[in-house]
C-alpha cells in the first residue's frame, strides 16, 4: 500500500515548521514501513509504503495529520502570542 500526503500553507516558514515536525515521528519505523517527508516550496510532501495490514497502514497517516495538526496548531499560537507581545 502506498499514499501521498501532501499538505500546502501559505508560508514557507510553515511548511518547513511541519515537515521538521513530521519528520522527527519518521526515525523509527517498523519493518516494512517506509515514510519520507519533503518541504517542496510551500508544500509539506509525505510518501507512506506500508507491507502490512491495512488498520496499520490507516494509522499510520492517522499519526502523521495529528502531528501536522499540532505543529500548525503550535504555529497559530507562537504567532499569536507575539502578536500580543507589547514591544
Amino acid at each position: 500500500m502506498e499514499a501521498e500526503v501532501v499538505l500546502e500553507y501559505d508560508r514557507l516558514r510553515w511548511a518547513r515548521a511541519v515537515a521538521d515536525a513530521v519528520s522527527a515521528d519518521n526515525a523509527e519505523a517498523p519493518a516494512g514501513l517506509s515514510v519520507k517527508t519533503a518541504c517542496v516550496d510551500n508544500k509539506v510532501i509525505t510518501h507512506v509504503k506500508w507491507q502490512g495490514k491495512l488498520p496499520t497502514f490507516i494509522s499510520t497517516l492517522d499519526d502523521l495529520l495529528f502531528s501536522a495538526s499540532a505543529a500548525e496548531k503550535v504555529l497559530r499560537a507562537t504567532e499569536q502570542s507575539r502578536a500580543n507581545d507589547p514591544e
